[in-house]
């Protein structure tokens, strides 16, 4: 199995029980391919479910998980590469941006790749992130807490402790509710509004991190934003390390990229 670069796609149904989904399958990527070697042949999956604890853990480069339904907690839980989508039941009747989709302490310890959820994830959102790309639509408390690099974009309300620890890396936040300035730590972070002059590179970043996040989840709440930018954007954090300068930060956008 896997001895050719191959790749495919494949769809299964899944259940809570069903735990570390795609951990197993990554080592062994890695083992034959080393970390980037089924970039340009990656193996789609496609499940229909409720995921248990580690969903996408680990994942490798060339892997690339996408579930419609909801996922427990640690969703990619030390990836490395590949890519995590979660998305609501085409038949929900629920509103998508205002209900959990994932539960605590996912992209813990990330590396890389990239995750993006239509719905909120529960606290301890990407603690000790170095390098993977996240796009939610809302957070509990201690998000990005010792993150070091990385971009994570949150469309909505975040809970408390934002940005304990965040020594690297890029964050945006939505706040309609303007009380992001007193959720957030103030050790280690400034936040500033990328709609004034010297932030060219954040909106269009951030602009095309939201037309992935559409693409990828089919987000109505982010396609809503994307077609009133304008209006939005005025209401947009930029998160970055106080000891970051502005032209740092452009370079991480470009590595990010």
């Amino acid at each position: 199995m896997l001895t050719h670069a191959l790749g495919g796609s494949f769809a299964y149904p899944i259940r809570n029980t069903d735990r570390s989904i795609g951990a197993r399958l990554s080592g062994r990527i890695a083992r034959l391919h080393g970390d980037h070697g089924m970039r340009d042949a990656p193996i789609d999956l496609q499940f229909t479910g409720s995921a248990g604890q580690s969903f996408g853990a680990f994942l490798a480069s060339g892997l690339r998980l996408a579930l419609e339904g909801e996922a427990n907690d640690y969703v990619g839980k030390g990836m490395a590469g590949g890519r995590i989508v979660i998305r609501p039941p085409r038949d929900a009747q629920y509103v998508a941006c205002d209900t959990p989709i994932l539960g605590n302490t996912c992209l813990y310890g990330a590396t890389g790749g990239e995750l993006y959820a239509a719905g909120h994830a529960g606290e301890r959102f990407a603690v000790r992130n170095s390098g993977a790309i996240a796009v939610v639509e809302g957070v509990g408390d201690h998000c990005c807490e010792y993150m070091t690099g990385g971009v994570v974009a949150v469309l909505g309300r975040t809970g408390l402790n934002f940005g304990a620890g965040f020594t690297g890396g890029v964050a945006y936040v939505l706040d309609l509710d303007r009380d992001f300035v007193d959720r957030y730590n103030h050790e280690l972070i400034d936040i500033l509004r990328i709609n004034n002059e010297g932030f060219e590179a954040h909106r269009s970043h951030l602009t095309d991190l939201l037309e992935t996040h559409v693409a990828q989840t089919g987000s109505v709440f982010a396609q809503r934003i994307l077609d009133d930018f304008r209006d939005f954007l005025g209401k947009f954090w930029l998160v970055k390390p106080k000891a970051a300068s502005l032209e740092s930060l452009v370079e991480t956008l470009r590595r990010a990229a």
